[in-house]
């Protein structure tokens, strides 16, 4: 057997240009690497260092061994954290919008929940807004939605662009208003889509209104419209108008995240990994 510290004494001294080096930074002395190091080689039935009274250097076997080291302190580390730590227990409330519930807000949850099976995720969907005001309100611990051009509230997470989407090989008719499916107020899809349409002197006609994401995307693959959705939900049975070089060009949307004033430690480890995964997806 390998035995964990002595190979924890190796790693450091291999990285050291002194045994007493490597003693100063394990708070060891001396004597005890040296120990330490002889055990290890009389166990392996190699040498593992040549030295000098200048010098330090590994051996041929002691590079090899230094590999296996580094992989088995690893694993050593591992199996210590997941035993030793107290098991994360306890609720987080989470808001999120539909659109992302569709897209990449399932595999950052699985990454919490595989983590720490023992706490129980109660998730509102809903448009941001509503989701805004339930945090504010106390009963969200933690939400992820849109964030509105020049606001500054919220940790950005990522941003995305918006597409007009319809059923396939549909052709837009610009002689005539745009049929547009779209969130209701106050939703900042909405907000941005006929912002778009005002500046660019383009006319419209609202044909559909839905309270979910899902609900667009329902009324346009049946052909009643253009819906304004973020590039995730694009699909081979949703997609952009044939012509869509001829319509104006959407802005992107930004993803924020939002916590209450206090988080509980399971709400904070939520927080903590959704934010990781923005640097993943970065």
């Amino acid at each position: 057997m390998l035995n964990p510290v002595w190979l924890q004494t190796f790693t450091m001294a291999a990285a050291s240009s002194s045994f007493t080096e490597a003693g100063r930074q394990l708070g060891l002395t001396q004597s005890s690497v040296s120990d330490h190091i002889r055990r290890l080689e009389q166990t392996v039935g190699r040498r593992l260092f040549v030295r000098d009274t200048h010098s330090l250097a590994l051996t041929p076997d002691g590079e090899g061994l230094l590999v296996h080291a580094r992989l088995i302190l690893e694993a050593h580390a591992r199996a210590e954290a997941q035993f030793s730590g107290t098991r994360l227990r306890g609720r987080v409330r989470f808001g999120t919008s539909d659109d992302l519930a569709m897209g990449p807000l399932p595999d950052m949850l699985a990454a919490f929940r595989s983590q720490h099976p023992e706490v129980e995720l109660e998730i509102t969907i809903g448009l941001t807004s509503e989701l805004y005001a339930l945090l504010d309100q106390g009963k969200l611990d933690l939400l992820v939605g849109k964030r509105r051009s020049g606001e500054a509230r919220g940790h950005s997470m990522f941003s995305t662009p918006m597409l007009w989407l319809t059923r396939p090989e549909t052709q837009v008719d610009l002689s005539q208003p745009l049929p547009l499916i779209l969130l209701p107020e106050p939703s900042i899809t909405r907000a941005a889509t006929l912002q778009t349409l005002g500046r660019s002197g383009h006319h419209w006609r609202i044909v559909c209104t839905s309270g979910s994401h899902a609900g667009c995307m329902a009324a346009a693959r049946g052909g009643l419209g253009l819906s304004v959705l973020p590039q995730h939900l694009a699909s081979r049975d949703l997609c952009e108008p044939t012509n869509h070089a001829s319509l104006p060009a959407l802005p992107d949307i930004e993803y924020v995240a939002l916590t209450a004033r206090r988080l509980s430690r399971p709400a904070d480890t939520l927080f903590q990994i959704l934010m990781d995964s923005r640097l993943r997806r970065n």
